[in-house]
C-alpha cells in the first residue's frame, strides 16, 4: 500500500478541526486520572491505519491478546482520513483525546511530533529493547534513531525501494540481466535510443519534473541512497548531505536526459507498456499487475534490482529508500496505558508467526533483519517469489529525515536542482549547491 501524501498541518486548520475530530475515536478519556479502571482492567485506544487488512490484522492481535490478558482491553479502530490521517492525529492531540498508540507514521511526521512533546521515547520504556531483539530488527531500526538519540517511532513495515527493470526488451539489446552501474546503464539507453528511437525511453515517469514533496523518494533518494552508502542527508536540523555522491547522482540523471533517455510528460503506465525500461517498483505494484498486466511475470517480463551506482562502487553495496510507517506511543497516555502498550507491542513482535500473517495479509515486509531467512516468511516468499528482493533488502533502505519541515526541504530538493537537471535547466554541480544554499537557509 502506497500512502504517499504527508500534510504538515497549520495551526489554523487544527483549531477548525477540533470539533469534527474530538468525537467518534474516545481517546483517553475512558481513563482520564489513572490508566485503569475500578475493575482494574487498562483500556488502550488503538489507531489502526485507513486500510482494511492493516485494522483487521490488529484487530485479531488484539483479541489473541485480550485472551491472554484479562486486565487489559484493545480498542482498535481506523484513523480517520479526513482530511488526511495526520491531521486527524494533530487534531486529537489539541483537543486531547489522543489514543494510546497508532501505527501508520513515517519519521518526518513522527519529528513534527516529537518536537511538540506529543510522543513518548520509546527506549525510555521497559520492555523495548525487548521487543527490538526478539523481533531482529537491531540492524532495520538503527537508521530511525532520531538526532536527539532517541527512538520514537517502532518500524512496523519497510519496503526497500526497487527498481524495476523491462526484462524482455533489455534482452533483445543483448542484456541477460540488468546493469547496475551508470556508466553500463547509459551505454544501454545508447542501444536503446538505436534500435527505437522516440518508441522508448530509459526512465518513463512523468513525476521526474514534478517539485511534489514525496515524489523525490521514489527517484532522488533512491539514487542519492546508492551512491552515498546511505547517508541521512539531512539529520535533525543539519544539512548533512555527500556532496561527491550528490552530483554524481544528479550527473547520471543528465546524462539519461543528454542521451533523450529521459521522458519526464504524462504517459499513461509507461513502464507497464514498454514505452520505458526502468521505473521504483514497490510491492504493493504486484496487485495491480495481476490483475491488470497478468503479461509481466518476474524474471522473465521484468527484474527488480537495488537502485545503480557510480562507476567504481560495488554494486553490493547499494542503498535504497525505505518507505516505511510505524507506531508511536503518545505521551498523553498514562502510565499504566504506555506500560501495556508496550506489552502488546512486546506479544506480538515475540512471535515471528505474527509478523508472517501481517506479510502475508498486507504485502507490506516486516522491519526486520531476518525477513529473508527466517522459516517462518519462506511460505510466503515461496508463494510470492518477486517479494524475496524485498526481504532481503530490508536492513539495506533508508527511511525519511526526521524533520518537521520534510515537505518543504523535500519540495527545495526538486524545485533547486532534480527537476531542473531532468529539464537540462541547471548542470548538476550547481543544482546541488543552490539546492545545499536553500535546505541550509530553510533550516537555520
Amino acid at each position: 500500500m502506497k500512502k504517499r501524501v504527508p500534510m504538515v498541518l497549520s495551526v489554523a486548520l487544527m483549531a477548525g478541526l477540533l470539533s469534527a475530530c474530538s468525537t467518534g475515536q474516545g481517546g483517553q478519556t475512558a481513563n482520564e486520572g489513572g490508566g485503569a479502571a475500578a475493575d482494574g482492567v487498562t483500556t488502550i485506544e488503538f489507531w489502526a491505519a485507513p486500510n482494511p487488512t492493516q485494522q483487521a490484522f490488529w484487530q485479531e492481535m488484539a483479541d489473541a491478546y485480550e485472551a491472554q490478558n484479562d486486565s487489559v482491553r484493545i480498542n482498535v479502530s481506523a484513523i480517520k482520513e479526513s482530511p488526511t490521517s495526520e491531521a486527524s492525529i494533530q487534531s486529537a492531540l489539541a483537543a486531547k483525546s489522543a489514543p494510546t498508540m497508532s501505527e501508520n507514521i513515517n519519521r518526518g511526521f513522527a519529528a513534527q511530533l516529537s518536537n511538540s512533546q506529543a510522543l513518548v521515547a520509546l527506549d525510555t520504556l521497559e520492555g523495548f529493547d525487548e521487543i527490538v531483539q526478539g523481533r531482529s530488527m537491531s540492524q532495520t531500526i538503527e537508521p530511525w534513531t532520531f538526532a536527539d538519540g532517541h527512538q520514537y517511532v517502532l518500524p512496523i513495515y519497510s519496503n526497500p525501494m526497487l527498481f524495476g527493470w523491462r526484462l524482455d526488451i533489455i534482452r533483445d539489446l543483448g542484456y541477460s540481466e540488468p546493469p547496475q552501474t551508470y556508466g553500463e546503464i547509459i551505454e544501454l539507453t545508447k542501444k536503446l535510443k538505436a534500435e527505437h528511437g522516440d518508441k522508448k525511453y530509459l526512465w518513463a515517469k512523468p513525476d521526474l519534473a514534478d517539485p511534489t514533496a514525496w515524489k523525490r523518494w521514489f527517484d532522488f533518494y533512491m539514487l542519492y541512497n546508492a551512491a552515498s552508502g546511505g547517508n541521512k542527508f539531512i539529520e535533525g536540523d543539519a544539512f548533512t548531505g555527500d556532496e561527491k555522491a550528490g552530483v554524481e547522482a544528479l550527473s547520471f540523471v543528465d546524462d539519461l536526459r543528454k542521451e533523450n533517455g529521459l521522458l519526464a510528460r504524462q504517459v499513461t503506465d509507461p513502464f507497464e507498456t514498454g514505452t520505458g525500461v526502468f521505473t521504483d517498483v514497490g510491492p504493493w505494484t504486484f496487485t495491480t499487475w495481476a490483475e491488470k498486466y497478468p503479461d509481466l511475470k518476474y524474471n522473465e517480463t521484468y527484474a527488480l534490482t537495488m537502485p545503480p551506482v557510480p562507476d567504481g562502487m560495488d554494486p553490493a553495496q547499494s542503498k535504497t529508500f525505505a518507505d516505511t510507517k510505524g507506531l508511536v506511543i503518545y505521551a498523553s497516555a498514562t502510565k499504566e496505558q504506555q506500560a501495556a502498550a508496550i506489552d502488546f507491542i512486546k506479544w506480538v513482535y515475540g512471535d515471528a508467526k505474527n509478523d508472517a500473517a501481517w506479510f502475508e495479509k498486507t504485502n507490506l515486509p516486516p522491519a526486520r533483519d531476518d525477513l529473508s531467512t527466517n522459516e517462518s516468511f519462506q511460505a510466503v516468499l515461496d508463494k510470492s517469489p518477486q517479494l524475496k528482493p524485498y526481504a532481503e533488502n530490508v536492513p539495506n533502505a533508508v527511511p525519511p529525515m526526521d524533520n518537521a519541515k520534510y515537505n518543504d526541504l523535500q519540495t527545495i530538493i526538486g524545485t533547486e536542482a532534480f527537476n531542473k537537471v531532468v529539464k537540462g535547466e541547471i548542470a548538476p554541480a550547481e543544482g546541488w549547491a543552490a539546492m545545499k544554499a536553500a535546505l541550509e537557509k530553510a533550516l537555520n
